[in-house]
């Protein structure tokens, strides 16, 4: 738990502050002597007595107590300083800087584990190691530049790594964006990404703390407890953007069933950002954008007027709009027509609104205008003015500076003369405005801020399983996957159709199961885990003599211990299934089957529990969506009953957390029913 010691400290020693500002212990002091502390400053430093300025102790043990220690000596020395200033001098929240701990070796896993447990047994916080430190309205405790003015209207940042701090903040402070603090968790030894989105949950003041949060994550150790907090302040009016790194091919998991090869720990992070209501990112240049339209006033609605003298980039930012689901609405009628009248012969208004190179700071005003108070199907502006290098621009921007802040309507600035207008663009930002650069930055970004994930509230579905006849099954079942007779039964219990089947294991047998089930049918060895890949299936078989051969042949094959005999159902090819993933829980997947599960993998995923409309948004996500609805004269799937079967996959998976795997593929879907026809389920009794 974060306390106030580390927040707001009134005393404040650095370990191993010294002369030199080119290491971290010596810039940490400069920062902090630079930046807004008032509290009594101490240095630590064996082989000085003045350092900066400020007295120096030559041995820990004799500085006075303190609240908060900032420690930046070599790794190995960590732990006895920490132990004398915890036990001896009453310091409760610390911030080591110092590397060369777990993320280096097994060793110095054990020395941050050892250091981490001494700061919780005094109920201390612990920021690190192997961090940049913290910067807030109090005090700049990082060893870092650069160093923003802070204001509380600006972005949080959190960050697993000190230095994608140190770059994020390089790249956003000269577009304008303002910061209001800076977390950075290094390893992470006591106090993560979650923890500190716990102490902002816990703290947030409406119209006090920073509305915009920004994430760079590399690993989070409690994933509910993320979800928990950040979803809290999505619903209290917060807005919070991530990075995720590690998320390529090599970081995929091999499994033995269809769900578990396809699914990934990047998928378990992706469902768990869309389920707390956050905007995923992927770069630290998306990142800033992203924050970059939060900052500003977010749009009623997804029209946005495009205003511009230079068509080029109009049409690009019009093309990524379009294809995101922003709508740029025509503008015409009698408005349409005055306002023609005031701009220069050539000029358009039909939306972009482009005005020519020529074009000037009035004519600039009165479109702006237009759109905030004579054009109804405008929600928003996007602004495209730069330079050709015939005049000065600063009226321009002056238009915007005040228009920015005038207009109930957003207006976000796009300005790409990074040379020509320079000086100008510079100005602009330090009188408190933010710009992009590029105007497919600026589209993507405000595309992915109006299509925001919104929380997803753990509601009751209105489908029940037999949570008794589940746990009876699973209880009394050994690990590993399941006899083909109990997932039957299991399927059964969750209330998931499963297509007429009887198991033989004799000649004899094969008659009296297809009386009972009625041609055609498909018969399947059961043992071999990919049957399909052995030859193990046969589908739509008409008569009792092929059925005969077909079970000789099958029940010949190595490791098959019967044969399925199943009635044969047609119709569209789907696939759902669950995995288990380590601290975040199930994973539910579902797609489309054939090729597109197996080639395109056609998938869409959520984290258990899912409500029907997350069910709905899954199917709805799918490439292979139009399947649904029928396409080359076929009639489609019952979308509704697909929904059922995620949701009771869903309870299941509640109800029974020891499942590892789960497949359903195919199931067989129509306009009337979605049924299993093939199932496979593993679990695991101690995760």
């Amino acid at each position: 738990m974060i306390n106030e010691k580390l927040i707001n400290p009134e005393s404040i020693v650095v370990v191993g502050g010294s002369e030199d500002i080119t290491k971290a212990g010596g810039k940490v002091l400069r920062n902090l002597k630079d930046g807004r502390f008032r509290g009594n400053l101490f240095v630590v430093n064996p082989r000085a007595d003045s350092v900066q300025g400020l007295v120096s102790y030559r041995d820990i043990s004799l500085i006075p107590r303190c609240d908060l220690a900032i420690i930046a000596i070599p790794s190995k020395f960590c732990l006895q300083a920490v132990e004398t200033l915890a036990l001896e001098k009453d310091v409760r929240a610390f911030i080591i800087l110092s590397a060369g701990f777990g993320e280096e070796s097994e060793e110095g896993k054990v020395l941050e584990k050892k250091i981490a447990y001494i700061v919780s047994s005094v109920g201390g916080t612990l920021l690190g190691p192997n961090c940049i430190g913290l910067l807030n309205m109090n005090y700049s405790g990082v060893f870092t530049t650069p160093v923003p003015e802070l204001r509380t209207d600006g972005v949080e940042l959190i960050s697993g790594s000190g230095a994608m701090a140190v770059f994020i903040m390089e790249m956003a402070m000269p577009h304008g964006v303002p910061f209001a603090g800076v977390w950075s968790v290094g390893n992470s030894a006591q106090t993560g990404i979650e923890d500190i989105l716990e102490y902002l949950d816990y703290s947030y003041i409406e119209g006090k703390s920073s509305k915009v949060k920004l994430l760079y994550i590399e690993n989070i150790n409690n994933p509910l407890k993320f979800l928990k907090h950040a979803s809290s302040l999505v619903r209290k009016g917060c807005r919070i953007a991530a990075l995720k790194a590690g998320v390529s091919e090599a970081g995929m998991r091999a499994a033995s069933s269809h769900t578990g090869a396809m699914a990934s720990s990047d998928m378990a992070y992706d469902a768990l950002m869309k389920k707390a209501g956050i905007i995923r990112c992927h770069s630290r240049t998306e990142l800033v954008a992203v924050a970059s339209v939060l900052l500003n006033k977010i749009p009623d609605g997804k029209r946005v007027g495009i205003i511009t003298h230079a068509g080029g980039p109009a049409v690009i930012l019009t093309d990524i709009l379009s294809k995101s689901g922003i709508e740029i609405p025509s503008l015409s009628g009698p408005a349409a027509e005055r306002l023609k009248e005031n701009l220069f012969p050539g000029s358009s208004v039909a939306n972009p609104v482009d005005f020519l190179a020529t074009g000037t700071a009035q004519q600039l005003e009165m479109i702006i205008d237009a759109c905030e108070n004579e054009f109804s199907n405008i929600d928003a502006m996007a602004v495209i003015f730069g330079s050709p290098g015939l005049f000065p621009v600063n009226e321009a921007y002056d238009v915007l500076h005040k228009k920015m802040r005038s207009c109930k309507k957003p207006i976000y600035a796009i300005l790409p003369s990074g040379i020509n207008a320079r000086k100008e663009m510079d100005e602009f930002v330090a009188r408190g405005n933010i710009y992009f650069s590029d105007e497919a930055i600026f589209g993507n970004a405000f595309a992915s801020v109006m299509n925001r994930p919104v929380p997803e509230m753990d509601k009751e579905t209105v489908y029940s399983v037999d949570r008794k006849k589940i746990r009876e099954i699973i209880d009394s079942s050994p690990a590993g996957y399941l006899d083909q007779t109990v997932v039957d039964e299991l399927l059964l219990a969750a209330g998931i159709e499963t297509a007429p089947s009887r198991y033989v294991t004799g000649a004899e047998e094969v008659e009296d199961a297809l009386k009972h089930i009625g041609f055609p049918v498909v018969m399947k060895a059961v043992g071999p885990l990919h049957k399909s890949d052995a030859g193990g299936v046969v589908l739509n078989i008409t008569d009792s003599e092929t059925a005969l051969k077909v079970f000789n042949r099958l029940i010949a094959i190595e490791g098959c211990k019967k044969v399925l005999v199943q009635k044969y159902i047609s119709g569209e090819e789907l696939f759902a299934g669950l995995t288990f993933e380590r601290n975040f829980g199930h994973l539910l997947l579902a797609g489309p089957g054939g090729i597109f599960v197996e080639v395109i993998k056609d998938i869409s995923y959520a984290l258990v529990p899912v409500s029907e409309q997350v069910a709905l948004n899954m199917i709805k996500s799918m490439k292979g969506y139009p399947l649904f609805k029928g396409i080359r004269g076929k009639e489609g799937v019952d979308e509704r009953k697909f929904v059922e079967v995620l949701c009771r996959l869903s309870k299941l998976a509640e109800a029974a957390p020891e499942i590892c795997e789960l497949d359903l593929n195919p199931l067989i879907g129509t306009k009337n029913f979605v049924i299993a026809v093939d199932a496979r389920i593993k679990i695991e009794k101690n995760y």
